[in-house]
């Protein structure tokens, strides 16, 4: 067996624990709060509970709720330069991933004076941080159990800082907060999620033991559960399955890295302005059946998983049948047949296919190598959608 490392952070889950969030932080003698979500997570009172148990702890609260999807570097630097500037020394972050992924940088950058164009990439920010307390309001993103956040560079472009210390001090995982969740967005961080246990799975570089099982007991929980959700939104008992399986999928993906889907989801996000989860979706199938022959093995074990005691003879059918099921969960979720349904042509797509090849370190995680001209083909195929009958 070769050797590997794991890491993971403090985890408080269950239904309405997000109320303890208030003692967790006078445990951490928490004098001053900077609370990071944003407008829509704000307006719709999933902070005010948190506000309040704050101010009756006697901490000093400041609500910085700006946060826009995919945030970038000047709200963010904004953000920590108010936390320098108030003496803040404890980041609270509750919403989807792009208002954890502020989190964790506001959190590292109001303790240091790096610039985040300079942190983007694998361990370059080795400084400490503020205390930092992560609670998702989406199933989906995983960021709470992550070293990774994502943000727009000033280039436009889409890139993530790495580093061990952007492991909160706590992720609080409470079902309750993810209950108000429009359908679109359930069905998007949904898929997010099965991508992270799929690409964990089946991750050439750092796939181990660990990451291996909560890969497939994420997978299961999620592709279970997504339907569910979808038919009642409402089902308490569904969405805190959706969310043990995205907390675990995050484990997976934060030591075993994503491949090729994310990395080509990336630039559609960029591009055309569409959300992660949807961009993900859209090329979901298209990379499943590039990567089938260099992960024909893995995808029938992963058939299993979502399609428990269906298993056919041969790795090569289970493989087919794996692909297929995921493309029927998408079209279930009502994703769009083509990329043409977000506005992309074919005149896009070596655009996409430039931005896309930016993203190595993600594509050296791929169970098949790929090259310039095979990830336009992966895009060309993804466009034409089940019109599409040849393999790239």
């Amino acid at each position: 067996m070769d050797p590997f490392t794991f890491q993971m952070t403090k985890i408080l889950f269950g239904v309405g624990e997000s109320s303890k969030i208030a003692g967790l932080l006078k445990d951490h003698k928490a004098a001053h709060v900077m609370l990071v979500t944003d407008k829509n997570v704000w307006a719709a009172g999933l902070t005010r509970a948190t506000e309040a148990a704050i101010a009756e702890a006697g901490i000093t609260l400041t609500l910085f709720k700006e946060v826009v999807a995919d945030p970038p570097s000047h709200v963010i630097e904004a953000a920590a330069e108010i936390c320098r500037e108030r003496g803040v020394d404890t980041v609270v972050a509750i919403g989807g991933g792009s208002v954890l992924d502020t989190g964790k940088l506001v959190a590292y950058l109001a303790k240091n004076r790096d610039r985040l164009d300079d942190i983007y990439g694998s361990d370059l920010a080795t400084g400490e941080r503020l205390q930092l307390l992560l609670a998702p309001t989406t199933a989906g993103t995983g960021s709470e159990v992550t070293q990774i956040a994502i943000a727009t560079a000033s280039t436009g472009e889409k890139k993530a800082v790495v580093s061990g210390g952007l492991f909160p001090d706590w992720a609080i995982l409470d079902p309750k907060l993810t209950l108000g969740l429009p359908t679109d967005v359930t069905f998007a961080t949904g898929i997010d999620a099965m991508v992270h246990a799929i690409e964990a799975y089946t991750s050439k570089i750092k796939k181990n033991p660990i990451s291996d099982q909560f890969a497939l007991k994420a997978l299961a929980l999620l592709s279970t559960n997504l339907k569910k959700v979808l038919m009642n939104g409402s089902d308490i008992e569904a969405r805190s399955e959706m969310l043990l399986g995205s907390m675990l999928a995050g484990m997976a993906f934060a030591n075993a890295p994503v491949a090729a889907v994310h990395a080509l989801a990336y630039p559609i996000g960029a591009n055309f302005g569409v959300p992660h989860g949807l961009s993900v979706a859209l090329i979901l199938s298209s990379v499943l059946e590039f990567n089938r022959d260099g992960a024909e093995a893995l995808y029938a074990e992963l058939s299993d998983v979502i399609q428990p005691g269906y298993r056919r003879r041969t790795d090569a059918a289970d493989a087919a049948a794996f692909i297929a099921e995921i493309e029927a969960t998408c079209r279930a979720c009502g994703v769009p047949d083509s990329l043409s349904a977000v506005g992309i042509g074919e005149g896009d797509l070596s655009k996409l296919a430039e931005d896309a090849m930016k993203h190595g370190r993600l594509l050296v995680n791929n169970p098949r190598e790929l090259d310039y001209d095979q990830v336009r083909a992966i895009y060309a195929r993804a466009l034409e959608g089940r019109r599409g009958a040849s393999r790239p």
